[in-house]
């Protein structure tokens, strides 16, 4: 039987995820942000640790903190968009976080057109940025996106390196523990005792599922035979799914404004992508 396809893997990551976040705004109002991230990492890291039954006996320094950053990088990454996606509509948070894959696709270029792609990108941020406090874009939310697309720029190099050093899932399932352990102030502040409802808990799975356990490992499979600037092209298509379940999940409208900047991003990223050179992809922590 042949292997899936990467390419088929991460468009399943995509759609997961991007329902998944759809559905985790829905219980902000019960919990906050960091109660849902804190849920949505520690359902995922019980249910994989349980499953993949890693060991740390055995692994090198290297490893080890391949995956303590790969962990932290997990926290800060989900932190950080939840945050992001109290203030800002789903198409527009994924949109700029879209900077994070685009970062790294350009990384290393000294290439006239390669400022041709980061214009557009960098076009279609200030075109959202530009529009204010109008239609729920507020300046903490993109501060709180940024850092997220920065994150996600290391999550993309450390999910290489971690997939490549352990076995199956195990460096996720020890990634997603120290990512909860980090989020638990967050947690414990936001969501309090509404943690423990019947409700909460499965509106948190559900999102674990959606969001971190069906996505992630889909994610770290693909990265073993993907370049990672062939992620970032893959990835390219996340605003258009974000627009999709913000309609359908939470009736978020998809304005003019909306669709010229996720034009102009997802043009750099492919772009980008289509005219690179092979080139080296900076090691982590080895």
């Amino acid at each position: 039987m042949r292997p899936v396809p990467p390419q088929l893997l991460l468009l399943g990551s995509i759609s997961s995820v991007q329902f998944g976040a759809a559905f985790a705004t829905q219980l902000f109002s019960r919990t906050g942000p960091g109660g849902v991230v804190f849920l949505r990492l520690g359902l995922s890291a019980v249910i994989l640790l349980a499953v993949a039954r890693p060991r740390w006996r055995g692994r090198s320094r290297a490893d080890l903190r391949a995956v303590i950053a790969f962990g932290f990088v997990l926290g800060g990454m989900n932190w950080s968009f939840y945050e992001a996606l109290d203030r800002l509509p789903l198409g527009v948070a994924v949109t700029i976080e879209l900077l994070g894959p685009l970062t790294v696709a350009v990384a290393g270029s000294r290439r006239p057109l390669d400022l041709l792609w980061v214009a557009l990108a960098a076009g279609g941020v200030v075109l959202l940025a530009l529009r204010g406090d109008v239609h729920g874009v507020t300046a903490l939310g993109l501060v709180f996106v940024l850092i997220a697309a920065t994150c996600w720029g290391l999550y993309i190099l450390l999910s290489k390196r971690v997939g490549a050093a352990f076995a199956q899932l195990d460096g996720l399932a020890l990634a997603l523990g120290v990512g909860t352990v980090l989020v638990l102030p967050a947690g414990v502040i936001d969501g309090g005792s509404a943690l423990g409802t019947p409700v909460v808990l499965g509106g948190g799975l559900l999102v674990a599922l959606l969001s971190s356990l069906i996505p992630y490992s889909l994610e770290i499979v693909a990265l073993r035979r993907l370049a990672p600037s062939v992620f970032g092209l893959l990835m390219s298509v996340e605003p258009a799914a974000a627009a999709i379940a913000g309609v359908v999940v939470l009736g978020q409208p998809v304005t003019v404004v909306l669709v010229v900047a996720m034009v102009l991003v997802i043009t750099a990223s492919v772009g980008t992508t289509i005219t690179s050179r092979p080139r080296s992809v900076p090691a982590l922590l080895d």
